[in-house]
């Protein structure tokens, strides 16, 4: 009887230790947004603000339903904004014709897991805007290609960012001109 006591601890003392030793060693913790990279976030932020200026290329300001793929990219101030003055124009029966274009994006200061900013360039040189008695609402003084400074945010912690903030800027990177 004793040696099959034996036996049978020893079967266990190998078992316990297979199920120790051939358990996977854990996952590397992924960074707080799921990043792997500093470089793959600013990426991911770039893709955000090129989405941005596509749906900005496709409001009709006739149509109200074509502003929601902005609203969706936008958080906080910049959502508020463009809610405030996309309606606003939709109100005025101010008409958009033409595409602005992505000249340059570069990061632009520190990263952080939750907040990123860019330096962009967009060329709106074709862009114009009139109200509703068919008169341009464009600043005669409109730079065609516009530098700004663009932060953005992460959405609940995940790999989604979304746009909170639009400046203008100066300085490097400088836009080049049209």
């Amino acid at each position: 009887m004793r040696g099959r006591r034996a036996a049978g601890a020893a079967l266990a003392a190998v078992t316990i230790w297979a199920l120790v030793a051939c358990t996977p060693e854990p996952a590397p913790s992924p960074t707080p947004t799921g990043f792997a990279s500093e470089d793959e976030a600013f990426r991911a932020a770039e893709t955000t603000y090129r989405s941005y200026i596509d749906a900005l290329n496709n409001v009709d300001l006739s149509d109200p339903a074509t502003f929601e793929p902005l609203f969706e990219l936008t958080t906080g101030q910049a959502n508020e904004d463009a809610r405030k003055e996309f309606s606003q124009m939709h109100a005025d029966g101010w008409v958009v014709a033409g595409k602005s274009s992505v000249t340059l994006v570069q990061p632009s200061g520190d990263w952080a897991p939750t907040r990123v900013t860019l330096s962009v360039c967009v060329d709106v040189g074709s862009v114009t805007l009139v109200d509703s008695a068919g008169n341009s609402v464009v600043n005669p003084e409109r730079q065609d290609v516009q530098s700004m400074s663009v932060d953005l945010k992460t959405i609940d912690r995940t790999t989604e960012w979304a746009i909170s903030r639009f400046a203008g800027r100066s300085g490097e990177p400088e836009c080049a001109a049209r």
